[in-house]
């Protein structure tokens, strides 16, 4: 009985999961959460990032005690692009600032009057957000940050807490390709483009495949928790990565929809996809597992629906989300639309009145209660990802015909079905907890319990069942699209 520990670090909360492979199948159990709440200081958005690995000891420490301390591997994954710098000493210096932080304002048009947007495509084929790493370092190069002058080593956020495990300091690949400074033809740091915009490359050291062994936990560490044989790999390290290598696909061809604070729709291809095509459609290569890449689209997935929970909460309104998509449910069809990839649902805050206003200036009716408010966000989503899988359809010259929905949005029966609607697909939903299965099956092939990704995918077919949801055919939906595609999305709205 192989016992191994997932740490899955998400954007509201932390998790540690103990998972349990008899050989034929994985079993998971949710030892530890704990919240993530980001700090504000001074206008400054940060991690913070020791009380999340406070969350991350207490949970081993819980494993270690539920498991008689016979957990053979640890591993960490979490969101991309956010990174930490250490000293030469090997200290943090400073809270890792957040990705939604407004420092990255205005930087990728400055990056651009010096490297054109075509040749960064080019280079890494990695779409353009202004909260990809390269534009944060960029901000840190244009404010003359002194943090770059003392920094010795570059890490993203899974290889700090792996490097405070272990003792390595080193990028896993599926992480490293989300920051747009890999170049995935070179195989290595794109450096002469991060020199060219002052970036120190000095800084960013060796890039270790998904499914490394870095080592023993720290011997320290080890005696705390009560883990002396466990060592530390790191899986697919980006929690997109890890969660489509336990995508239990059952078609080739088919999509997938990542589903939680984001929603990542895509298809796993062999080779980047780096084309003029994908670029106008802004899509994304990021790195998978077993040589393959993620081709896919970022959408702003369920945190529109998390700011508008919170946001209703500070007013006295207290909903959980089984609630409000029931209220949902009940609400007039088809309304009113938004995009969820307008810049303005970006940063935290007041998203009920930011997507009021989105519908106000689209002259749509404006959603005024929560119910409305959630069933305009969830159908949206659900005509984007159509949206998406078009283009993708496109890009690849050949049908879609099946979409996998993995993770927290699995959950979410209504979304299922409107995505099976809108798109005109079968959508298959789970497994819920994706993320931290795939992280667990690349540890179980590291330590040679499964020889390659199409056996591990099978164990999760074998270990989870998922639901199915047939599409409705309906002309309602199908003339919502045509609106949503003319009126609501940018070219619709020029």
């Amino acid at each position: 009985m192989l016992r191994l520990a997932a740490i899955d670090l998400g954007a509201e909360s932390g998790r540690v999961f103990l998972g349990t492979f008899d050989g034929e199948r994985l079993s998971v159990e949710e030892i530890h959460r704990f919240p993530n709440v980001p700090v504000r200081v001074q206008g400054t958005l940060y991690w913070d990032i020791l009380r999340l690995f406070e969350g991350v000891r207490e949970g081993l420490l819980r494993a270690a005690r539920v498991s008689g301390g016979r957990i053979a591997s640890v591993g960490v994954d979490t969101w991309g692009v956010d990174f930490a710098l250490l000293d030469r000493q090997g200290r943090l210096i400073g809270n890792p600032v957040h990705y939604r932080d407004r420092r990255t304002e205005g930087m990728m048009e400055q990056v651009f009057q010096r490297i054109p947007r075509e040749e960064i495509y080019r280079r890494t084929g990695i779409q353009f957000m202004p909260i990809n790493t390269l534009y944060q370092l960029f901000a840190m190069v244009a404010r003359e940050d002194p943090w770059l002058e003392i920094a010795h080593t570059f890490l993203t956020i899974p290889d700090l807490f792996h490097y405070w495990l272990s003792g390595v300091k080193a990028c896993e690949f599926t992480n490293a390709t989300t920051t747009q400074c890999y170049d995935p033809l070179a195989g290595d740091w794109a450096r002469d483009l991060l020199g060219r915009l002052g970036i120190p490359t000095h800084l960013f050291p060796e890039i270790l495949p998904p499914g490394t062994i870095l080592g023993p936990l720290q011997p320290e560490l080890a005696q705390e928790l009560g883990l002396p044989e466990t060592q530390v790999v790191a899986p697919a390290s980006h929690d997109t990565g890890s969660a489509v290598a336990a995508v239990p696909f059952q078609h080739p061809d088919a999509a997938y929809i990542s589903s939680g604070t984001w929603s990542l729709v895509g298809v796993e291809v062999m080779a980047p996809v780096i084309r003029e095509e994908a670029l106008a459609d802004n899509f994304t290569n990021e790195g998978g597992v077993g040589g393959t890449f993620r081709l896919l689209k970022n959408v702003m997935g369920l945190w529109l629906l998390q700011e508008c929970r919170r946001t209703w909460a500070a007013q006295g309104q207290q909903w959980d989300y089984e609630a409000l998509v029931r209220l949902a449910e009940a609400a007039p069809p088809l309304r009113s639309l938004i995009d969820p990839d307008d810049p303005r649902f970006l940063p935290p805050g007041e998203m009920p009145a930011r997507i009021q206003a989105f519908c106000q200036e689209t002259g749509q009716p404006i959603p005024e209660e929560p119910a409305e408010i959630v069933r305009c966000i969830l159908e949206s989503l659900a005509l984007k990802y159509r949206w998406v899988i078009e283009r993708l359809e496109a890009l690849l010259a050949r049908p879609i015909p099946l979409i996998h929905v993995v993770g927290g949005g699995s959950r979410n029966a209504l979304l299922c079905q409107w995505t099976a609607d809108a798109a005109g697909r079968p959508v298959l939903a789970g497994p819920a907890e994706a993320t931290a299965l795939g992280n667990l099956i690349v540890q179980a092939m590291a330590l040679g319990h499964l020889s390659n990704l199409e056996e591990a995918r099978a164990v999760i077919r074998r270990s989870f069942a998922p639901l199915l949801y047939e599409p409705r055919a309906s002309s309602t939906w199908e003339e919502a699209y045509q609106r949503f595609v003319t009126q609501i999305l940018p070219a619709g709205r020029k």
